[in-house]
């Protein structure tokens, strides 16, 4: 399940993005004059953050996608691809390496950065809890503002 779709009897390969699918993309985007672009393969990235073991990343398929499209244009560039990691939060490092070798030129880490948000405002409240309940009046004393906090 990922964003609410549940994919459990999907065949797992068409979960993956095959070299020729890529080079579709690849394709129609760079007759665009001047087009610059990031493509977002899936490689076993989702969306969210789960338990360690139940997502499975092959940035394998980035670069045998690099391969497949650097031979169909004939180019001496061996990543022709700039790729977008989508659904980053959460990923080992090893594999967030390996997809950067591959042409990983963004990723996309949102779940991660909205813990880190939360994370430090729900501390700080916690810490300040008694001047955070009302504008006057705090452990310091009844009068006392709480403009501060």
């Amino acid at each position: 399940e990922e964003d609410g779709v549940d994919n459990e009897d999907a065949n797992p390969e068409d979960l993956y993005s095959k070299p020729e699918e890529i080079w579709q993309v690849y394709e129609k985007l760079s007759a665009v004059p001047n087009g610059r672009f990031t493509v977002a393969a899936a490689f076993g990235n989702v969306h969210g953050v789960y338990a360690p073991g139940n997502v499975k990343l092959d940035p394998e398929i980035l670069g045998n996608a690099q391969t497949f499209i650097a031979d169909k244009v004939s180019s001496s560039d061996a990543k022709p691809v700039s790729f977008v990691f989508h659904g980053g939060s959460g990923s080992d490092l090893k594999d967030i390496k390996q997809a950067i070798d591959y042409g990983v030129v963004k990723m996309n880490i949102d779940t991660d950065t909205q813990w880190s948000y939360w994370d430090g405002i729900r501390a700080y409240y916690k810490k300040y809890e008694p001047y955070l309940n009302s504008q006057i009046g705090n452990p310091d004393g009844a009068d006392k503002p709480n403009k501060k906090f």
